[in-house]
């Protein structure tokens, strides 16, 4: 005998009109009491909705973006009174959800993942794969972290725009003249804004589909196994076998400065792009500062960039900066070097700043000022001394190769291990540290970790610089090939570029290398590569690439180390 059952919404907390993102059954398919059978997601978590009995779906009452609140019918379903146990398993397989984090004040899992930047992502995406229960907190209703949601992503796409205006202004000397560009700014943020969703809406679904639970709000420790999360419903305590810091980085903010000023920047307020002000002073000239400036400048801001040190882009190579210095110096109303900000005060018409040093100006007047000095970990701010956790005064937690910290079950990765401080840094530790806690093999070596400025032109480098050379006194040899003899770069109009290659004067294998001009950030990954395959200047050289291209210029550098250029007349030996 059978009878048929509506299947309600159960309680899901204070949250109404939840919506339907994944329905996990069909008419006609025998699903086993507790099995899933939609998925709803609430702007905080997402949660399956099991079946109070077993029986065959006859009906569903909803469909994908539906919203529902508790009591709403979600199915019929008929149901076997006689004998339950000797019907079929479900169609899909899926182990009982646990209760919604917003109404559960304690979880337990196996692994718990601080931050979900990509290294956070990354490590609780992999610890997934590999078998773990694995609960994720994350700070901003998004999932990404300052990478996607406020750094790397928005800022990428608002330089290509960047890019887009200067090629349309520089292809006059073609004979083709446009217009000055108008910047219709909200659909620009608009366009900006869409990139972030579509990536971060990516993420939140492949957490769905490795059953990641996503808790949002702040965490901090409290023991070595537990951490609690403050959210938005209330404090959450989670007990954890394993966990993973991935809490990040934040802006420094210079003490004195008027930070609480609207007019005085960082740069996720720079990204917010509330307006385009005319004038504007850039306090750091590192990559952040410099990205900063290419977007505004493209925009129609007047810029100023003052740098405390005697070169941009410190660590890098001078010779490399010496063209994109060329290029910024044309585009911007100054570059004070060796200068420093010795007062910053808010005034009616913006922000009066006094400098000191050998380019400082008088007292200068800015509607905006955007402070890039670099960024501080995180470390300090999650009570990791609750949990035993060793952090140094600057903030960094020490790990070992495995990303494991001086507590055993606690391993942190990105940021707040060390420099530098990059996306692709954290996310090949994070890999690390989920194998290592499911009990593979893994460490974390790399020989080098590029970094890239995304100015125009690029900045790229690799490996053994050759300041660093000289400084510790290693020996080299070097192959520079100048863009000026690269038929691709005269053919869009960027001939001022340089492709450099160090090598060991003994093996002849790549020690470093550094690229400037536009596409360097693509270009380096060949000689990163090249630097961990242990490669020498005639593997480079012999390799085939393809013509007329940048990328040629690497194995044209190559071929200037070793004396067999033909583009070229070949530098003499000895």
């Amino acid at each position: 005998m059978s009878t048929n059952i509506q299947v309600r919404v159960p309680d899901i907390g204070d949250f109404k009109d939840v919506a339907v993102i994944e329905i996990l059954v069909a008419p006609g398919d025998r699903v086993a009491q507790e099995a899933s059978l939609i998925t709803l997601e609430s702007d905080k978590a997402t949660m399956e909705i099991p079946s109070p009995e077993a029986g065959q779906i006859t009906e569903l009452k909803v469909e994908v973006g539906s919203k529902v609140s508790e009591g709403d019918p979600i199915l019929t379903l008929e149901v076997e009174q006689d004998d339950l146990a000797a019907q079929s398993p479900p169609t899909r397989e899926r182990p009982a959800p646990p209760p919604p984090v917003e109404s559960a004040p304690h979880l337990a899992t196996q692994v718990v993942v601080l931050g979900a930047g990509p290294g956070g992502y990354t490590a609780a995406f992999r610890a997934a794969d590999l078998g773990k229960q694995v609960v994720l907190i994350e700070r901003y209703d998004r999932l990404g972290g300052v990478c996607l949601n406020v750094g790397c992503i928005p800022s990428k796409a608002l330089l290509h725009t960047a890019q887009i205006i200067n090629e349309a202004a520089e292809i006059a000397t073609m004979g083709v003249r446009f217009g000055a560009p108008e910047i219709d700014l909200m659909q620009l943020r608009a366009g900006k804004d869409k990139v972030v969703e579509k990536l971060t809406g990516g993420l939140a679904a492949l957490a769905r589909q490795r059953e990641v639970r996503v808790v949002q709000g702040t965490g901090r420790f409290e023991a070595p196994k537990r951490i609690a999360v403050d959210t938005r419903e209330g404090r959450v305590a989670i007990d954890f076998d394993q966990a993973i810091i991935a809490c990040g980085s934040s802006p420094i903010k210079i003490p004195g400065f008027p930070h609480a000023d609207p007019r005085v920047l960082d740069s996720t307020d720079a990204l917010e792009l509330a307006d385009i002000p005319g004038r504007m002073l850039i306090v750091g000239g590192g990559i952040i500062g410099l990205e900063m400036a290419t977007i505004y400048q493209a925009l129609g801001t007047r810029i100023e960039v003052v740098e405390l040190m005697e070169q941009l882009l410190p660590g890098c190579d001078k010779d490399l900066i010496r063209p994109l210095e060329k290029v910024i110096k044309r585009r911007y109303d100054s570059i004070m070097l060796g200068t420093k900000v010795t007062a910053m005060n808010p005034v009616s018409d913006g922000i009066r700043v006094g400098f000191e040093g050998k380019q400082a100006p008088a007292t200068q007047t800015y509607d905006r000022v955007l402070v890039a000095v670099g960024r501080r970990p995180n470390g300090k701010l999650i009570a990791a001394e609750k949990a035993g956790v060793k952090v140094d005064e600057q903030g960094f937690i020490p790990v070992d190769v495995h990303m494991r910290t001086n507590v055993p079950n606690i391993f942190a990765i990105g940021d707040v291990v060390g420099n530098p401080m990059l996306a692709h840094k954290a996310t090949h530790e994070a890999k690390v540290a989920a194998e290592v806690i499911a009990g593979l093999p893994a460490l974390s070596d790399p020989l080098t970790i590029p970094s890239v400025a995304y100015t125009d032109p690029e900045v790229a480098w690799m490996g053994l610089t050759e300041t660093a050379a000289k400084a510790q006194g290693i020996a080299y040899e070097k192959g520079t090939f100048p863009w000026t003899a690269s038929g691709r770069a005269l053919g869009v109009g960027r001939d001022e570029g340089k492709t450099k290659l160090l090598f060991d004067p003994q093996t002849k294998r790549i020690l470093g290398a550094g690229i400037v001009g536009p596409n360097a950030g693509e270009l380096i990954g060949e000689t990163v590569l090249a630097l961990e395959m242990g490669a020498d200047y005639e593997d480079i050289g012999l390799t085939v690439h393809p013509h007329p291209t940048l990328n040629e210029t690497i194995c044209f550098a190559a071929e200037m180390a070793r004396g067999s250029i033909t583009d070229l007349m070949p530098p003499r030996k000895g």
